[in-house]
C-alpha cells in the first residue's frame, strides 16, 4: 500500500471515529431528555397546580423548596437547554393536559456559551416563542435574567469577557421579550464572588441568591 493511502485510510478512519463519538454524545443527548421527560410526567401527574421552574444544568441541578404557599415546585431543568430546545413542546406531555399555576423559565447561558452566539433579534424571537408555547400552559409567567459567568476553571477571563458582553446583550432584550408576553421579569440580585464552581455552574453561595429570585417569582402566586 502507497503513503498517500495509507494517510487516506488513516484519515477514514478518524472521521469515522469522530463520526460515531458525535452519534453517542447525540444518542446520550437524547436520551437524557426522554428520561427527564418521563420523570416530570410522573411528578406532574401526582401534583396539583405546581409550579415549574424550566431550564437548563443550573436548574437542574437546583435544591429548590418542595413547595410553597400550597403550591408544589416542580424541577423541570434540562442539562444543556437552551432557547432552541424546543422546551415548550417537551414539557407539555408531561403535563398531560394539566395547567400550571406558575412556570418560571431561567435561559439563556447555553446560548451565550456557543462558538457563534445568535443575534440578540434571533434571541428575542426564540425566547418569544418559547414563552409563546408556555402560555398555554399557565396563564402566569416570569422570566429570571441571565446569570454571571466568571473566570474559573477552564473559562479564562478572555473568555468571560466575550461571553458576558453576549449575556448582557440577552438581559438587556429580556424586558421587552418578558412584556410582549405577558410574563414578570425578575431581576437577579447581586452574585456573591465567587458564585460558581467552574465558571458556569452554582457553588452553595451562587445557588442561594439564585433560588431567591426564584422563589420571589413564586411570590407572585402566594397573595
Amino acid at each position: 500500500m502507497s503513503w498517500t493511502r495509507f494517510g487516506l485510510v488513516i484519515l477514514a478512519s478518524c472521521a469515522l471515529a469522530a463520526l460515531i463519538v458525535s452519534t453517542r454524545k447525540t444518542e446520550a443527548v437524547v436520551e437524557h431528555r426522554d428520561a427527564r421527560q418521563l420523570v416530570l410526567h410522573y411528578t406532574l401527574s401526582r401534583v396539583d397546580d405546581p409550579v415549574i421552574v424550566v431550564g437548563d444544568s443550573i436548574v437542574e441541578a437546583s435544591t429548590l423548596p418542595r413547595s410553597s404557599c400550597g403550591h408544589p415546585i416542580v424541577n423541570a431543568g434540562l442539562n444543556g437547554a437552551s432557547t432552541a430546545s424546543d422546551l415548550g413542546n417537551w414539557l407539555a406531555p408531561a403535563l398531560d393536559g394539566k395547567r400550571a399555576s406558575l412556570i418560571v423559565v431561567s435561559l439563556g447561558t447555553n446560548d451565550a456559551l456557543v462558538d457563534s452566539p445568535q443575534s440578540k433579534k434571533s434571541f428575542a424571537e426564540r425566547y418569544g416563542a418559547l414563552l409563546a408555547q408556555l402560555a398555554g400552559l399557565s396563564a402566569r409567567l416570569a422570566v429570571l435574567e441571565i446569570l454571571p459567568v466568571e473566570a474559573r476553571g477552564r473559562m479564562s477571563a478572555a473568555m468571560r469577557d466575550e461571553v458576558m458582553q453576549t449575556v448582557r446583550s440577552y438581559n438587556s432584550t429580556l424586558p421587552e421579550i418578558a412584556e410582549r408576553n405577558g410574563a414578570t421579569l425578575i431581576a437577579l440580585p447581586a452574585m456573591p464572588a465567587p458564585h460558581t464552581i467552574d465558571g458556569v455552574h452554582l457553588n452553595a453561595g451562587g445557588s442561594r441568591v439564585w433560588e431567591q429570585a426564584v422563589m420571589r417569582a413564586v411570590e407572585m402566586i402566594c397573595g
